[in-house]
């Protein structure tokens, strides 16, 4: 299957759109977000990447534990993870925000790894 790769600056809108108002703009600048995207591109490459939900969870992993950004880091990996799906043509079903914000938070601090959350995506 061909997979659509979201480019940083696609990644980058996504991020600016989730921001609240009064909070941090702006990439970290110790962090590299082309550095983690191209995780995602090399899982890809060496066969590591099964279907879209395990894009979908590279995606989310990458930027939950990148730090990319100075704030919304976690919202930025959720929605990047939704564009993941959308654009391969699986709307993600309406998800509690209580269990979603947990998963995406134990994603974040490595608590829950890629094939966790892909396997949590499917069963969705």
């Amino acid at each position: 299957m061909d997979y659509l790769l979201l480019p940083a600056d696609l990644v980058e809108a996504i991020h600016d759109r989730v921001l609240n108002p009064g909070e941090l703009t702006g990439r970290a600048r110790d962090k590299s977000l082309e550095g983690a995207l191209a995780r995602v591109e090399n899982r890809l490459a060496y066969g590591l990447i099964g279907d879209i939900f395990d894009l979908a969870a590279a995606y989310c992993v990458a930027v939950a534990q990148g730090h990319c950004f100075n704030d919304g880091n976690k919202r930025t990996a959720f929605r990047v993870m939704q564009v993941c799906l959308d654009l391969h043509g699986l709307a993600e079903p309406a998800l509690p925000e209580d269990t979603t914000g947990q998963i995406i938070i134990r994603v974040a601090q490595g608590h829950m790894d890629e094939g966790a959350l892909a396997d949590w995506l499917r069963g969705r």
